[in-house]
């Protein structure tokens, strides 16, 4: 489970994935959004990371497939109608 301390402590190298299951399986869709911003930001913090070490391997394809699973939650969110009670 992550604690709210995981949220505003600083980024670890790999809190990314963490971050990533907290945001892909998040049911509250008030908690979603805000989720999905510190998913999305661990992602590039990642992925600025990699890029700074010239690193292209298994972790590098991970954060942009994670990437784009989260661009993708974010419009289907968006876009999806409301269900009604």
């Amino acid at each position: 489970m992550i604690t709210r301390e995981l949220y505003s402590a600083p980024i670890g190298v790999h809190d990314w994935r963490e971050l990533y299951k907290v945001a892909l399986f998040e049911t509250d869709r008030q908690k979603l959004p805000s989720r999905l911003a510190e998913a999305e930001r661990a992602l590039i913090l990642r992925a600025k990371e990699l890029l700074a070490t010239s690193v292209r391997g298994e972790e590098w394809h991970a954060v942009e497939k994670a990437r784009y699973a989260l661009r993708a939650l974010r419009s289907c969110t968006k876009t999806s109608k409301p269900t009604s009670a």
